[in-house]
């Protein structure tokens, strides 16, 4: 019995030792992945968002055909590639020796699958089109047929982009829920899933909001502007919105160029400024790997005018004080850094209702 008694003793003992070392592998698993560092040789992939194509009376979303035409010609001519969506999965966390370029495409309006889809079908370019199941067949939109049309061609990658298009910090969460829920159900219904990729319509959310959808989806995309790098979060991807005042080709020469500037932490978490919380209290944490912070420059539009705001660098941190509220329903900055290898970029966007 005494043997026995040893016996159970020493296998609870051993059981105990297994389940500590296990503890201690898992704390280690998530410490590496909380802990991120910096990765220099990191080029990143550059997201650029587009919406309509020539329609030229909607100036601040569209895009001029022979433009577009041009800006397909630039990222060849400089020799970047075009990032195939579904190496995202693959690689995010690979660091990225060669920067790729990413189309994007909200809303799915006709003037797409009109003019830019036959482009991007004869070059066999990869893109993500992001669709908001509401508007689906609508006047101006895209059909479901067309959309499916589209989905076959193993390039051409479809996101959800909500059912209803609106804006959805205005809702309560049960009411953003049952929207985000009704475009799965649709996307299921019309193309057998969910799919992968995710943009916030106008790149706004909250961090509930975007707590939920990374339970639903694998990346999400704002609308806020700078380089995807393996250390982004993947629910906040930022993209150049594209549009005929910002798709100039001057502009887009500069902002095809652009570097990561990779940061290991940024506060607020929260993007929405709930009351008293106009402006934010934002700081952002560098990489002490980061060369040239002192070179860093930021810009923002608050008291609805863009100007260089006031920051305060403290070896590797940088606070931000913005001497002005945010009056326009989206706040944005953008910090620039001037490194020995180009210029580094990266855009941040606050919301208000």
């Amino acid at each position: 019995m005494l043997v026995m008694r040893e016996n159970k003793i020493l296998s609870s003992a051993a059981l105990i030792t297994k389940v500590f070392i296990f503890f201690i592998i898992f704390l280690n698993v998530k410490a590496e992945v909380v802990n991120k560092k910096y990765f220099k040789n990191e080029q990143g992939v550059l997201a650029i968002m587009y919406h309509r194509f020539e329609e030229n009376k909607y100036p601040s979303t569209n895009i001029r055909l022979e433009i577009f035409k041009k800006h397909i010609n630039l990222i060849k001519e400089n020799n970047l590639n075009f990032y195939h969506p579904g190496e995202f999965s693959k690689d995010f966390k690979k660091v990225k020796k060669q920067k790729k370029i990413l189309l994007t495409i909200d809303d799915a309006f006709t003037s797409f699958y009109e003019n830019a889809w036959p482009i991007l079908r004869e070059e066999k370019i990869p893109f993500i089109l992001f669709v908001s199941t509401e508007a689906v067949g609508n006047r101006g939109y895209m059909s479901w047929d067309q959309i499916k049309e589209v989905e076959k061609e193993n390039f051409a990658y479809i996101g959800n982009h909500s059912h209803s298009h609106d804006y959805l910090t205005k809702f309560t969460f049960q009411k953003f829920v049952e929207d985000i829920e009704e475009s799965i159900k649709i996307f299921s219904d019309k193309l057998g899933y969910n799919p992968t990729f995710f943009s916030y319509p106008f790149g706004e959310y909250n961090l509930e909001q975007k707590n939920y959808i990374s339970k639903n989806f694998e990346f999400a995309f704002g609308q806020h502007s700078g380089v995807i790098d393996l250390n982004k979060d993947k629910y906040e991807l930022p993209r150049f919105p594209i549009n005929e005042k910002y798709g100039e080709i001057k502009r887009f020469k500069e902002v095809i160029s652009y570097l990561p500037l990779q940061y290991r932490i940024i506060k607020p978490e929260n993007k929405f400024m709930n009351d008293g919380e106009n402006p934010p209290k934002m700081m952002i944490e560098f990489f002490k790997d980061q060369k040239n912070l002192e070179n860093i420059n930021c810009f923002s539009n608050e008291g609805s005018k863009w100007r260089k705001t006031k920051i305060i660098l403290i070896e590797n941190t940088l606070n931000i004080n913005f001497a002005e509220k945010f009056t326009e329903r989206r706040g944005r900055i953008n910090c620039s850094l001037k490194d020995k290898e180009g210029w580094r970029f990266s855009g941040f966007q606050f919301v208000q209702n």
